[in-house]
């Protein structure tokens, strides 16, 4: 059987994630993971990937039904929302930077106060302990009471029961060790790890699967050097093949060739972090232009804008847009990666997927 060219490659890479609409949990259990992040331009990262998968899906669902899933904040390959059972593969976790004993004594202090408040906000930590400001990862400060809680979620003392207006409220948690912890079986979470991160994101170009196992660092630090002989092993296990010089990877039960993989008409405006775009390397490869999310980036720099939502139609991800909005309408400012499409379906798509981001944005109506 002959194997797939690029064409190939790309609608089974659209068309493998953009699923039918389905309930939230379901959505997020066949993602297996969904990446987070707090700006809101026009919605956040995680809303704007949901929209497209989850049925009639508004802005700040997953906020508000959070508590009445089985789905945990937590760290894969960076942080996001995955399904609690996937926990028992990272935790109990071992950070790869132990705390001195200060900083041991110090959270022993806060876990004994969350354990009697059952739950709590950052500011009841703050306002108890008064813990001061510490320098943080950019140079900057902030507040040491949130940093604290930030690596006791990290090490799976506590979890986040829910948000308040984005704010995460913590609660206690206890991670069973797991059931095998011999070499056999932190090779197999190991195994399953990468077998989540590629399932999430194949097809995937050699090198974009050594990066995913390196970020698998983030989320299983203990278990660096069995990620590491899982993906080796995984190399000789996956379907593969090598077009225009580059090794692509995917799962070996699926046939990117397949006719199964149909993309349809809909336009669609994706969140930076979408599965479909967020590995730069393959989109690149896919369709020839590079994507850059350039929130961070100094105005003047900026190519693409603020906050660029990828424009795909089809299996062609053909430029970006910025939105605007005003009076409750929006506007979007375009960019192409070549010549902008010309005819009336075009401006139809366009139209329609606006009135579906409009409805998004404002609750359903």
């Amino acid at each position: 059987m002959a194997g797939p060219d690029l064409d190939a490659l790309r609608r089974y890479a659209v068309a493998r994630t953009l699923f039918a609409p389905t309930t939230l949990g379901r959505a997020i259990g066949r993602l297996g993971f969904v990446q987070a992040d707090p700006i809101r331009a026009p919605a956040r990262a995680q809303d704007l990937t949901l929209r497209h998968r989850v049925k009639d899906y508004v802005a700040g669902d997953l906020e508000r039904r959070y508590a009445r899933l089985p789905i945990e904040e937590d760290c894969l390959v960076n942080y996001g929302f995955l399904p609690r059972e996937h926990l028992a593969l990272m935790h109990p976790r071992e950070a790869a930077k132990a705390w001195d004993a200060a900083t041991r004594r110090k959270a022993q202090e806060v876990l004994d106060f969350v354990r009697s408040k059952g739950k709590v906000h950052p500011r009841e930590v703050e306002a108890h302990f008064a813990h001061g400001r510490v320098h943080n990862y950019w140079g900057g400060s902030s507040n040491a009471s949130t940093q604290l809680l930030d690596g006791m979620h990290y090490r799976g003392m506590l979890r986040v029961a829910r948000r308040d207006s984005g704010t995460r409220i913590y609660e206690a948690v206890d991670h069973a060790p797991p059931l095998d912890d011999s070499p056999a079986g932190r090779a197999f979470r190991a195994a399953a790890l990468l077998e989540l991160v590629v399932r999430k994101y194949a097809p995937l170009p050699a090198s974009s699967l050594v990066y995913l196992t390196r970020l698998l660092r983030y989320g299983a630090p203990h278990l660096q050097a069995q990620t590491q002989a899982a993906m080796r092993e995984a190399l000789g296990l996956l379907a593969s093949a090598r077009i225009d010089g580059t090794t692509w990877y995917w799962p070996a039960d699926e046939n990117p060739a397949s006719r199964r993989w149909a993309t349809d008409d809909a336009l669609r405006l994706l969140a930076p972090f979408d599965p479909i775009v967020w590995d730069r390397r393959r989109f690149e490869l896919l369709w020839g232009w590079r994507y850059k999310f350039e929130a961070y980036t100094p105005a003047a720099q900026r190519r693409l804008g603020y906050y660029a939502l990828p424009l795909l139609w089809h299996e062609q991800v053909i430029g970006w847009a910025t939105l605007s909005s005003k009076d409750g309408r929006l506007t979007p400012t375009l960019g192409y990666a070549a010549a902008a499409p010309r005819g009336a379906a075009f401006r139809a798509a366009l139209d329609d997927e606006l009135h579906r981001m409009t409805a998004f944005l404002n609750g359903g109506r």
